[in-house]
């Protein structure tokens, strides 16, 4: 079922190289219609967002703007076993982003200047939460929680109707427990401009995160730098390394529970054993027969999963830092003597019993990940993403005295003069 190479210096590399050109594809027709959107939205605001909606999405949504009362019924009408499980999962996610949080500071010297940086939230932020067969709660929980530890004063979520009309109460009640303000049921592309640019209705944020499909992430995009963006994540990734005290068993289990998300997500297995190589792929034959979304895992195994088997460990580790996976599992028999080697990896995860939806749902640590190698220089979604920062500065005559000669000398260096002259005046 799936590709099993050797790690060799060629083979492996190759496998590498069709994963950045899958995820590098930039669809000319997807840009020019979104482009198209932005415009409209722009010029018509609220009608615009209203004709989208009824063509992409449903004709006759129930709301437009979700009301306090329906946001607090949510909870009580979804599943009680769920609720349970959101809440627990949101003290947890909670307890660990509480341990981000900044605070602003100042220091002070004999001679009397005054340096600091006072740390804030966001104004507003939009938060854009997939509907339909795509809809994840816990997505409204990763960016959402963070936003309101940050001191986000206003946090205003974003979700397509479903085709009927009505909202999806589990994301709503979501909404209502990680303590969204104000709720919008508008989706796609529309629902991106409308947050960038504002309408009459919808408030004009400051920045933009959440999931969403490449209509969604390429708004996104293209409305980067008139307000702030997460990230444009590309197609979902697991990467494990795994010795051969490994199970198998467990190994297709958490491959699979990646390959069920897109037909281009990616699901790779680097091995210091070949017997293991074996019995994974025939484990991933053999559950994939069972699970519902069988024809999505098909075409992301067959296409851009693989098997690669290394002569050691660190080959393991090596190749997991030059791919930059968005997950990262060590199912090895002593997973912690990795975790200071690994360098570029969205999240990572140790051990046989920590899979990759424990961090998806439960642990704490953000989901909101980057992909496609970008976990080179990008971060998880976490409170600094919500944040932003402020210098100030006070020196008196005496502190200014003492540096003006190093700052006259600098600025006419750089043939600055008026610079020079804003500190010269002052002694003069």
């Amino acid at each position: 079922m799936i590709k099993i190479i050797k790690a060799n210096g060629k083979d492996e590399l190759a496998e590498f190289a069709a994963l950045r050109e899958r995820s590098e594809e930039t669809d000319i027709k997807v840009t020019s219609i979104v482009s198209g959107i932005i415009n409209d939205i722009r010029l018509r605001g609220d009608e615009a967002v209203r004709e989208y909606t009824a063509k992409f999405d449903c004709p006759n949504p129930e709301y437009y703007e979700i009301p306090q009362s329906v946001k607090e019924k949510a909870v009580s009408a979804c599943d009680g076993q769920f609720i349970s499980a959101i809440r627990n999962a949101a003290e947890n996610i909670k307890n660990f982003h509480m341990r981000q949080k900044q605070q602003s500071w100042l220091t002070t010297s004999e001679d009397g200047s005054i340096l600091g940086q006072r740390v804030r939230g966001i104004e507003r932020v939009g938060v854009y939460v997939p509907g339909g067969t795509a809809a994840y709660p816990s997505s409204v929980l990763m960016n959402v929680i963070p936003a309101k530890i940050a001191g986000v004063k206003e946090v205003i979520m974003f979700t397509p109707p479903s085709k009927d009309g009505t909202a999806n109460m589990d994301i709503i009640a979501a909404a209502a427990i990680a303590g969204a303000d104000r709720i919008f049921l508008v989706g796609g592309a529309q629902a991106v401009a409308a947050a960038a640019y504002g309408t009459k209705l919808i408030p004009k944020v400051d920045k933009i995160v959440g999931p969403g499909n490449i209509y969604v992430t390429t708004a996104k995009r293209l409305v980067y730098g008139t307000v702030d963006i997460d990230m444009t994540a590309g197609p979902s990734e697991i990467l494990i390394i795994a010795d051969s005290t490994a199970n198998p068993k467990f190994l297709a289990a958490d491959m699979l529970s990646q390959a069920e998300h897109d037909v281009l997500a990616s699901s790779i297995l680097l091995t210091t054993s070949e017997e293991l190589a074996a019995a994974t792929d025939k484990e991933l034959v053999r559950q994939t027969a069972y699970l519902s979304r069988k024809e999505f895992i098909e075409q992301s195994i067959g296409n851009y999963s693989f098997i690669a088997v290394c002569g050691d460990m660190d080959k393991a580790v090596e190749l997991a830092n030059l791919l930059a996976p968005e997950h990262l599992e060590v199912c090895a028999e002593n997973p912690m003597e990795y975790i200071g080697r690994i360098d570029n990896a969205g999240s990572v995860f140790l051990g046989n019993y920590s899979p990759e939806p424990l961090g998806d749902y439960y642990a704490g640590p953000n989901h909101v990940l980057p992909t496609s190698g970008t976990a080179r220089f990008f971060s998880p979604l976490s409170v600094d993403s919500f944040i932003k920062k402020m210098s100030f500065i006070y020196y008196n005559e005496e502190a200014l005295r003492k540096a003006k000669d190093d700052i006259i000398k600098l600025a006419e260096t750089e043939r600055l003069t008026a610079h020079a002259n804003a500190v010269k005046v002052r002694f003069e």
